[in-house]
């Protein structure tokens, strides 16, 4: 699994881009930063297609369920892997996932 840093991709179901805001700026992987434990949390997302008269369009990111590694930190949080997944606040409710399609970088592993 790949570490994710600023220069990702990551994307809910229907395709919105999520914005990414790293909260330390001390480990970079060619000169972006490595996103951290509740980096992904909270994040705004854009250009959502879910649009309709009952659907609601994801706008924001919940919670990780998966995707931080148990082994390599950066002051105590965890790194963001590429195996990251979580929910968006999108229709229907609990169903519509965040992941990352692309890491931002090819060469820096590690292990969930």
């Amino acid at each position: 699994m790949r570490i994710v840093e600023t220069s990702f991709d990551v994307r809910c179901d229907h395709d919105g881009k999520v914005a990414n805001n790293p909260s330390q700026h001390w480990v970079e992987i060619s000169g972006h930063p490595v996103l951290v434990d509740d980096d992904p949390q909270g994040r705004a997302i854009a250009r959502c297609p879910n649009i309709g008269a009952t659907m609601k369009p994801c706008v924001k990111t919940l919670r990780v369920f998966t995707g931080y590694s148990d082994w390599i930190s950066v002051d105590g949080h965890a790194v963001v892997l590429d195996s990251l997944d979580g929910l968006t606040d999108g229709t229907v409710p609990g169903t519509v996932h965040y992941r990352v399609r692309v890491p931002g970088q090819s060469f820096v592993e590690a292990t969930s």
